[in-house]
């Protein structure tokens, strides 16, 4: 008898197991469905804009049907949503990752200018689409956007403090400098060429070599 519960216990071990394997494959599934959805979106709403792309559209460059859409977005204000969320949020995880690591404040400012640099350049239809499309989005998720949007320009402003309490960095207006290293960065998505003359590392390092020179102290 002890035998028999023995291994009934390990089969159900072994099955809480493949369920939980199973769990997580289907999740991975739908992730990698989502994504390739937001993939084709952002690529129509890049090419046509939001308004001039139907999910109809987004539908037959997938070769899917609009349900399979339905299944994974309630709508498309909500691929809006989510695809303007996207560098906003990897922008606001470079500042955090700059600001815990070590190094000095013009080092950590260079890997966090580059690591941004790089979001808006390899997610360009990314960018493009979330300042493009300001006007379209769900007035909750604006909300949230501007939030994000407002985070990222105190990190920036907190890592340019640092700067000027060590001695490094000599800015007048560290508000103002912010906002005008945020907006260089991100205005890329514009001029961007992934052809052009330089490479993708190329130009995340000249980004960061341009803010560098505009708020050290002169030696």
């Amino acid at each position: 008898m002890a035998g028999q519960g023995e291994s009934g216990d390990r089969a159900a071990a072994g099955g809480g197991r493949m369920s939980r394997r199973s769990g997580a494959m289907r999740d991975e599934v739908i992730a990698f469905k989502r994504e390739r959805i937001l993939e084709e979106a952002a690529a129509a709403f890049y090419e046509h804009g939001y308004q001039g792309t139907t999910l109809e559209a987004v539908a037959t460059r997938l070769g899917v049907t609009k349900p399979f859409i339905y299944y994974h977005f309630r709508n498309k204000a909500e691929i809006l949503s989510e695809i303007c969320r996207r560098g906003i949020t990897e922008a606001v995880a470079a500042l955090d990752a700059a600001q815990a690591a070590e190094g000095t404040p013009d080092q950590r400012l260079a890997a966090a200018i580059e690591a941004i640099t790089r979001t808006v350049l390899e997610q360009q239809a990314y960018t493009a689409i979330y300042f493009r499309e300001e006007k379209n989005y769900p007035a909750d998720d604006a909300v949230e956007l501007n939030r994000r949007r407002k985070a990222f320009d105190h990190k920036l402003s907190a890592l340019l403090e640092e700067g000027v309490a060590a001695g490094v960095f000599e800015i007048e207006d560290v508000r103002l400098t912010a906002l005008a290293i945020g907006g260089m960065i991100s205005w890329a998505f514009t001029w961007y060429n992934p052809q052009g003359r330089l490479s993708t590392a190329e130009i995340c390092r000249r980004m960061a070599g341009l803010v560098l020179r505009m708020v050290r102290r002169p030696e």
